[in-house]
Parts: structure tokens; sequence; C-alpha cells
């Protein structure tokens, strides 16, 4: 606790805002670069990996932004648009995004809608560029392309929405692998959790997500809402969810479709899967599908929800309340459990051939294994040590020097009281 506080007062505060996840609005990543998109590829202006931007995303036309990407490396850009809490939209508004290469070839698409919830929230396509594909594995300029998908609904508001980009790249492997994806695992769904529940207050995004363990978790949210988690799963493990929304303790007349949704996202932001509660007042529970082991050859099977399962690291729990709720039960707070399960043992990374942009985000780090955050706890001084650009790795070492001083000094105290014979 000493090294924690120590470490602390050597790095700037996290805004209150940013940490506690309260409201609905989302919480930007810390120093984030504003950018504007380009209407046209001329204009469009570059993305850095291991760089987290803003930018604003109109309700009508494409937008254009630039990569330049080595032939080994595959590229993920993660594109969080986060439209006004005040916003009405439809089930089939939300965003598309694609890269493509400097010849207009389509390398990916993808996409992210608001659904039968008809809440504004935050949602997160991934345009992506895979250097194991024959299509666009070359070297070169290549171009993020977002854009909304509007429904035509005269309901849906118009106006702009804020985007978050995080690009990120992964390096090949350091020779070649397995190329379909392990035949068969576990695919039944474990016992659940009925450990005393702890609390723990979502974030607001996912750089302020906060961390959580194997065991169960309560937090309290309100309509609108949505709160960030980040569970470190290694390679090898499987990770587990459930998510129960509890009774109003009120009244029961009503019925809310699509009330509460967990969606859950890799490291990288992409869409793993995702299950929506319906609520009539009474205690409600469902479970994400069984996913299957963490390993770098889960890319190659041809469902999407084992295809997103190809990297350890932090994976996010993004809990949603839909804003209709208060309109037939009240305005809250709503308690929500988490049972979180991590099972199997953590074997071996890929042997990459390279460093991944930003470093260390696939592989379960110091902090996201809970090095200072108690399992009943708090994580602000990891988040502090994020927001004050020191990386991982320096932060560990600063941690263990003063874990290390602090314990010398322990023992030397000890021996100077030590009687002698």
């Amino acid at each position: 606790m000493a090294a924690a506080l120590a470490v602390t007062a050597l790095l700037p505060a996290v805004s209150a805002a940013a940490e506690d996840g309260s409201g609905s609005g989302y919480a930007f990543a810390p120093g984030a670069r504003t950018v504007t998109g380009a209407a046209s590829t001329t204009d469009a202006v570059p993305l850095e990996p291991g760089t987290a931007y803003r930018s604003t995303l109109p309700d009508k036309g494409e937008l254009y932004f630039r990569l330049e990407l080595t032939a080994g490396a595959t590229a993920y850009v993660p594109v969080t648009a986060v439209p006004p809490s005040s916003a009405t939209v439809s089930a089939s508004d939300g965003i598309d995004v694609s890269i493509e290469d400097a010849n207009g070839t389509a390398c990916d698409y993808d996409s992210a809608r608001f659904g039968a919830g008809l809440s504004p929230r935050p949602v997160t396509a991934v345009g992506r560029r895979d250097a194991g594909k024959a299509l666009c594995r070359g070297a070169g300029t290549y171009y993020v392309v977002v854009e909304r998908a509007v429904s035509g609904s005269t309901t849906t508001t118009p106006g702009s929405w804020d985007l978050e980009i995080a690009p990120v790249t992964e390096p090949a492997l350091a020779k070649s692998g397995a190329t379909t994806a392990p035949g068969t695992w576990n695919s039944a769904s474990p016992e659940p959790l009925t450990s005393d529940p702890r609390r723990r207050t979502g974030g607001a995004g996912f750089t302020t997500a906060r961390t959580l363990d194997q065991g169960v978790w309560q937090t309290g949210i309100t309509p609108g809402q949505t709160l960030y988690y980040a569970v470190p799963v290694d390679w090898g493990q499987q990770l587990h969810a459930t998510v129960d929304l509890g009774s109003t303790g009120g009244d029961t007349h009503g019925y809310v479709s699509a009330a509460l949704n967990l969606s859950l996202y890799n490291p990288v932001r992409g869409y793993v899967d995702d299950v929506s509660l319906g609520y009539d007042g009474t205690q409600k529970s469902s479970s994400l599908d069984p996913l299957p082991p963490v390993a770098y050859a889960n890319r190659y099977a041809a469902s999407g929800t084992e295809n997103a399962v190809r990297f350890a690291g932090a994976y996010y729990l993004v809990v949603h309340l839909t804003g209709q709720t208060a309109d037939t039960f009240g305005t809250g707070p709503y308690g929500v459990t988490l049972r979180v399960r991590v099972d199997g043992t953590p074997n071996s990374d890929p042997a990459y051939a390279g460093s991944p942009v930003p470093k260390g985000i696939f592989g379960v780090s110091w902090n996201q294994g809970g090095l200072l955050t108690p399992a009943d706890g708090d994580d602000t001084t990891l988040r502090a040590l994020a927001a004050g650009g020191i990386g991982t790795g320096t932060a560990l070492l600063l941690v263990l020097g003063l874990w290390t001083l602090t314990a010398r000094r322990a023992q030397s105290r000890a021996s100077a009281q030590k009687p002698t014979a």
C-alpha cells in the first residue's frame, strides 16, 4: 500500500469524471488527439497505431482517415461512436467501418447497431487489415472509412456524433503455425458462481474500464447509463459471464424489451457476443454463450464469436440499461450483478516476430492481473499510471523498486529490534 501511494504521488491526478462512471456520458481516452475526418482520401489525415483519437461523425457522408502499414502487420481500427444522450435512435441506426487499400479494394467491413433497446449508447465497430490473407496484404497506404448507418426513420435525431478511434497493430508470428482453428473445446456451461458479491463501480469508457477478476460483482446502474469492465484473460483461458438485473422492489406492471444489454469485446474492442434481458420489474438473468479458450488459431474459425477470441488481454464487459426503463419503472438506480469466471491454466504466448502497438496489449499485463488492485478495492493508481503516459514496464519497475525498498527497510527495522543472544 505504501508503494502504491508513493507511485501515485509521482503522477498527475485522474479526473473524477473519467473514473466514477456516473451519468450517461462516455469517458474518452485521456489526452486523445483531436482529428478531423476528410470527405475524400486525398485529404485524409494519418492515424498512428497506439494513439487514441477523437473526431466527429456527421449524420451524412463518409469520413476518411489514412494508415501507413507494413506487409507483416495486421491492423485493427476500433471506432466508437457516441451519440448525445438526448438523441432518439432506431434499432438499425449505428455506424459502418471499413478499411480500403489504395486501389479502393475493401479489405474488411464491420458494423454496429443500437438494436432493440432503442437507446442511444456508445457503439463500436472495428476495421481490419489482415496481413495473413491474400487480399490487402502488401505494405503501403490504407484508408479507414467511417459512415453513419441511418435507417431513414423520421424519429432519428439528426446531428453529429463524437468518435473515439484507437488503432492497434499485431505483428506476424516468428514462424508459421497452425492455420486451422482448434477442433474441440469444452463448450459446457459451468456451475454459476455463488460467492458473496463485491462492489465495483463501472467505468464510463474503454480506457476507464474497471478491472474484474473471477467472482461475483455488484453495482448500480441508471437508465441510459453504460458501464465498462475489463477482465484479464490469458492464453488458454476461457471467460464465462452472467448478468443479473435485480427487481425494482416496487411496481412490477409493464414490460421493457431488451432493457439490459451485456456485450463482450476483445482486447482490440472487437465484438465477441452479447445478451439482452427483457424486464418486467422482477429479477432477470442471462449468460453469454460459452467461449473457446483464447488461442491465436481461433482466428481461423468460421464462427465470428470463436474467431474474435484470438488473443489474450483485457476482455471488456459493457453493460447498458436502456433509457426506456425510466418511463416504466422509474429512474433507479437498478441493481446489477456480474458473475465472472475464468477457467483454464494459462499457457505460453505465441512467438511474435515483433511487438504489438501499443506494447503489451495482447497479454495479461501486471495491472490487469491485479498487482495493485485488491479484490475489493480500487484501481485508481492503475488509471493514474495510464493517464500519466508511463508505460507498463516503467511503472512496474517503479512499483517493484518501491516494494523492494519498503521490504528492505522493514527487514532492517526487524533486525535492529531483534534481541541478541
